[in-house]
């Protein structure tokens, strides 16, 4: 117990002096003192004086304090160090339009470090942050213009010109970093010019079906003014309306409009050249005209077949009946000058406004469309010229061969030189075959005359139905007159070497020169005149020859003044036949009609009159009776075999029918009225006079009126 009190009265003693040295050792390891250290013994609990160290032991003690010192402060700021770089810094917000001036910045840092490098390759090519952003931001916009419920581009410019704007930067980032050359190509950069693709692609996609949408069903009204009626009447030459002449489209009447395109509006039409210059500098240049010509050969279909107008083959053709052909020729011409004059205009016009900076995909496109067509139109015309010929087919013919010579210059015009050249040849091609057949069938018509070689005869002497026909088609054949000189100077020469269009004598077989009323070609006169003069003198030498079958010889001379007045008066109905056959022609042909006449009343009425003759009446002065009787008995019996034979007869022309009555009256009743009043008295009054005068002259005018009345023909 007194050890217990004893140790604290020690500790309390050096307690001031362990806090003492407590202070010198803090001071001490600071370096500030250099007194000796005091400790406690941990056995005794006693005080203890350590011995002063040396100098060289204090200096490595202060060397060990102040490493591990050190060691603690480089510790701590890779502790802050480390703290710092987990921190990441504040995010940059990108819009479309802020990472696109980067995207600008990046694609011409690419630029100058390509034209720096001299197209050398580079070691590495770091992609920047905002190129993956700008990225993320244009895939979200094509995603937004690109689905159900869309608003489609045009309706809104302002997206229309920002979606544009940006695609354009993708096209240039993709062709900066294709061209850019690198000679260890990281897979960052591999990655970045896959997904560009891969978004270019995509709204290249998208483009295109904008485009073709557009194309397809932005079709306005204006349309309209471009089809003809397909159910419209087209008439021939030949009928009161030329022969599928048609008209003019209105468009083309009036003053010209102002750059109406077939079946877009102006504001298409710009939208149309916009996304079309986005794919062009794109590199989509195939696409969009793929989606250009299927759209727009799908609306000339349409077109064409608004018109009536649908493919035939050349088998068809050569199956189909006439008038079956005959109407798909009428919408033929109709259809193909509706393109040559409306349709490929327009369609030029469009490309040219689509593709407004690309004039060489406008003329390849427009080329190749409507070339289709062409050679569609073209193998109908040449499998309609190696059909069997006949005579009604030649209008239709010279209608189709107008319709390509008139659309040879617009169509020159139209397409570009090369393809215009290859379309020129194939349309004179077909024009010539065309015009070779026209003439062919136009020769064939003195073989038609020359083999109606029928025995009958026509009754009553009336125009025989070879003349109608002839003459007829003469007529209609002369309204094409400038065509036909055209074809038979450029294809004339071809046929001459055919046998059959040399006319021959009808009865002999000799070769005759038929110069009718001008001449041949050395005279100044065309190869259609001579062929067409060859035409009249074969009709003139046949209707000779079917003359000679009538026994009576008064009827062969009206048989031949109803035939030749028919055709004079065809030719001086047509300017064009009259003009081809001449005056001189004309007046020999009247000369001839006169001849006809004086033969009729020849072999007709001067054997009656010679009943009325004074000639072996009177004897000695004295008037025979049984003479006189004779002579009224005879004048009787011929006027009724006359009026009863040629009251069948027939003259179809009213002129001619007047000028023969008044021609016989005009010799026959003053002839018979001088007889009958001078002879009359020698006759008995009563029975006797009735007996023999059974006609007061009064009466044979009367009768003489009522002969040609026979089978009258309007």
């Amino acid at each position: 117990m007194e050890n217990e009190k004893t140790v604290p009265e020690k500790s309390a003693s050096f307690s001031g002096k362990e806090e003492e040295i407590t202070g010198v050792v803090i001071d001490a390891a600071a370096g500030v003192s250099e007194s000796p250290k005091v400790v406690v013994d941990p056995k005794t609990d006693s005080p203890k004086v350590e011995s002063k160290p040396n100098e060289t032991e204090s200096d490595k003690i202060k060397e060990e304090k102040t490493e591990d010192n050190v060691d603690e402060t480089e510790e701590n700021r890779e502790i802050i160090k480390d703290q710092v770089e987990e921190t990441p810094p504040p995010e940059i917000q990108y819009t479309l339009e802020t990472a696109s001036e980067e995207i600008d910045e990046f694609i011409a840092g690419l630029s100058a470090k390509k034209e720096k490098n001299h197209d050398e390759n580079v070691v590495t090519l770091e992609i920047p942050d905002f190129v993956w952003k700008f990225l993320d931001l244009f895939e979200e916009k094509i995603a937004e213009h690109d689905h159900e419920g869309k608003v489609k581009w045009g309706q809104v410019p302002e997206n229309d010109k920002s979606f544009s704007e940006a695609l354009d930067r993708v096209s240039k980032l993709t062709q900066s970093l294709d061209e850019f050359k690198t000679d260890n190509p990281d897979q960052n950069h591999c990655v970045v010019i896959n997904r560009i693709g891969g978004i270019h692609h995509r709204a290249m996609s998208y483009l295109g079906d904008e485009f073709r949408s557009m194309l397809e069903e932005s079709k306005s009204t204006t349309n309209n003014q471009y089809h003809l009626d397909p159910k419209a009447d087209v008439k021939g030459k030949q009928e009161a309306v030329p022969a599928d002449q048609c008209p003019l489209p209105e468009s083309e009447s009036t003053e010209e409009p102002v750059d109406v395109f077939p079946g877009y509006t102006p504001e298409v039409i710009s939208n149309l050249n916009k996304i079309a210059e986005d794919m062009i500098s794109g590199g989509y240049e195939f696409e969009c005209g793929e989606s250009y010509m299927t759209a727009r050969r799908y609306a000339f279909d349409e077109s064409l077949n608004h018109l009536g107008f649908e493919k035939v083959s050349i088998d068809d053709v050569q199956k189909m009946h006439w008038e079956a052909l005959e109407r798909e020729i009428s919408t033929w011409i109709k259809t193909f000058r509706q393109c040559a004059t409306v349709y490929f205009p327009g369609e030029r016009k469009l490309g040219e406004a689509v593709f407004s900076d690309h004039p060489h995909i406008s003329a390849s496109l427009f080329s190749n469309l409507t070339r289709g067509v062409m050679i569609q139109f073209l193998n109908f015309a040449e499998a309609l010229a190696i059909t069997k010929r006949s005579a009604e087919k030649l209008f239709k013919f010279l209608d189709m061969y107008e319709a390509l010579r008139d659309s040879l210059p617009v169509l020159g015009e139209l397409f570009p030189e090369e393809c215009a050249n290859e379309l020129k040849t194939e349309t004179t091609t077909a024009k010539s075959r065309l015009g070779e057949t026209a003439i062919s069938i136009f020769v064939d018509l003195e073989n038609s005359i020359k083999s109606d070689t029928g025995k009958n005869t026509v009754p009553g002497g009336a125009v025989h139905p070879l003349t109608r026909y002839t003459m007829n088609y003469l007529k209609y054949v002369c309204e094409y007159k400038d065509t036909l000189e055209q074809v038979f100077k450029d294809h004339y020469k071809i046929e001459r070497h055919d046998s059959t269009s040399r006319p021959r004598n009808y009865e002999g077989g000799e070769e005759q020169n038929y110069s009718g009323g001008g001449g041949n070609e050395d005279d100044g006169q065309s190869s259609f005149t001579t062929q067409l003069v060859r035409v009249m003198d074969l009709l003139d030498s046949n209707l000779e020859s079917k003359s000679k079958l009538y026994r009576d010889i008064s009827l062969s001379s009206i048989f031949m003044m109803n035939n030749g007045r028919y055709i004079l008066q065809k030719i001086k109905g047509s300017s064009e036949i009259h003009d081809a056959m001449g005056n001189t022609w004309c007046r020999k042909k009247s000369s001839d009609l006169r001849n006809y006449h004086k033969n009729y009343q020849r072999e007709t009425w001067s054997r009656l009159l010679g009943c009325l003759v004074l000639e072996g009446l009177m004897s000695n002065g004295k008037v025979m009776k049984p003479v006189l009787k004779e002579r009224f008995k005879s004048f009787n019996a011929m006027f009724d075999e006359i009026h009863k034979t040629q009251t069948s007869w027939v003259v179809s022309d009213d002129q001619l029918q007047s000028e023969l009555r008044v021609s016989i009256s005009a010799v026959v009743t003053p002839a018979y009225r001088s007889f009958v009043g001078r002879f009359s008295q020698y006759l008995d009054p009563g029975r006797q006079t009735e007996k023999y005068i059974k006609y007061q002259p009064e009466d044979i005018e009367t009768y003489i009126d009522e002969l040609f009345d026979g089978k009258r023909k309007p």
